[in-house]
């Protein structure tokens, strides 16, 4: 699942004019070594996460408890190389990964933090690597390999102690200014907690990606207003077409307003793979979320509507456990349920205005009702989320960072889960060693 910080990102929208590069990327290259990036990302997890004695009879049969909880040391590293210099320069970049259990048991495991074998242990490390060649012509670059990904309709995950990656194929060009195109095709995909290449899972018990074909870009009409539109095709799965518009309108130096549209046209295809539908159909539906965000000063306030139409629920995972740009897709369920309807009210506070910079505080409610499953066709949800962070700004430990999650989760119908209570303790430290 993917939490959107979309009031963040429309803030961050660049300045778009129609007007070509003056100096392109290429030409500003100092060379392969010159330009190269090495970044070591340490996280440390701790998750817990607790289903009141309603854990489902798989777990059960499976001899998991209903308060599973693990803890791990987790290391992200990235390199990226420049470009050689030229019309056409090369570069590489690669990845790599390593998780450490801290701490887990018989039983205990099951939250996606590592592997887990068949006597449900946990493993005690796990790693993975990868790498990638690019191009660069102009503003416009091919790679080639294994990367991370973050596009609405083919997003890598990174929730839990290690992220998914990719393998495939990925034209990103930056020709015209406010102007990004996408063009992708992909292979597989690692799934966070599996090494192999062909672990991704489409929640269905099918485990491995066959192909993935990605089209779109995004916009910037003004510093305030941009909108996107992608497309995208996974063989025997579905074809997906998706479109944003959003709109940051400033009122005063401390005032201002954020909306935000997002909507997912899905159908199935091919062999039809996903038939998670309630009553077996294929897959032909609308799934939009519309978000508006007032801030003044330190406090924002957020009101979102998210629906399903169609049939099926928006489907996701097989082409990326991120791919779900939707306003209630937030901590534990994503209320992407067939003829599902929910909404949700968030607050969010930045301790900066009070003389603390770097702590942030954010709380929401969000929930969904006329859900259809296989066993109601007017099933019930709700989720309470609390998080608050505090980034170091200065000194030998800058931009570390320690983070507590929360999430409640009720559902009589479990419509997304059983009812259950989550709780992260994320510790992390970015490292820049080039």
């Amino acid at each position: 699942m993917r939490v959107m910080k979309w009031s963040m990102i429309a803030l961050a929208v660049a300045a778009g004019t129609s007007q070509m590069a003056v100096a392109s990327s290429q030409d500003e290259s100092k060379g392969f070594v010159e330009d190269s990036k090495l970044n070591v990302k340490m996280r440390n997890l701790y998750f817990s996460r607790d289903y009141r004695n309603t854990e489902s009879a798989g777990n059960k049969l499976a001899g998991l408890r209903h308060d599973q909880r693990e803890w791990g040391q987790g290391f992200i590293g990235t390199f990226e190389s420049g470009f050689t210099q030229g019309t056409v320069g090369v570069g590489v970049d690669a990845i790599g990964l390593l998780g450490i259990k801290l701490d887990s048991g018989r039983g205990y495991s099951g939250t996606g933090l590592f592997p887990t074998g068949s006597d449900q242990r946990s493993q005690d490390d796990y790693s993975k690597g990868g790498a990638a060649v690019k191009f660069r012509i102009s503003d416009t670059v091919l790679k080639v390999g294994d990367q991370f990904t973050a596009l609405p309709v083919f997003a890598t995950d990174d929730s839990r102690l290690l992220p998914e990656t990719a393998q495939g194929a990925l034209l990103t060009s930056n020709e015209i200014k406010g102007l990004t195109l996408h063009a992708g095709r992909f292979k597989s995909m690692r799934a966070q907690a599996e090494t192999d290449r062909d672990s991704i899972s489409d929640g269905l018990g099918r485990r491995g990606l066959k192909e993935a074909d990605v089209f779109g870009g995004s916009y910037a009409f003004t510093d305030s207003l941009s909108t996107s539109l992608y497309y995208s095709k996974v063989e025997d799965y579905w074809r997906k077409y998706y479109a944003n518009v959003n709109w940051a309108l400033p009122i005063s130096d401390k005032q201002g307003l954020v909306f935000d549209f997002n909507i997912y046209d899905t159908k199935g295809e091919g062999d039809n793979l996903y038939r998670a539908t309630a009553d077996g159909d294929k897959l032909d539906n609308r799934a939009y979320s519309f978000s508006g965000a007032y801030n003044i000063g330190a406090h924002t306030f957020t009101l979102a509507y998210q629906k399903v139409t169609g049939d099926g629920e928006y489907a996701y995972g097989i082409d990326g456990g991120g791919s779900i740009f939707l306003a209630n897709s937030v901590a534990r369920s994503d209320f992407n349920a067939e003829g599902e309807k929910s909404w949700q009210v968030r607050y969010d506070l930045n301790f900066a205005e009070f003389g603390v910079p770097g702590l942030t505080f954010m709380t929401r409610y969000v929930r969904g009702t006329g859900a259809h499953t296989a066993d109601t066709n007017d099933g019930k949800e709700w989720e309470r989320d609390v998080d608050i962070k505090y980034v170091l700004q200065e000194g030998p430990a800058k931009d570390l960072s320690f983070r507590v999650r929360q999430a409640t989760y009720r559902s009589s119908d479990a419509v997304y889960s059983n009812s259950l209570d989550e709780l992260r303790l994320i510790v992390e430290y970015p490292l820049s060693i080039l």
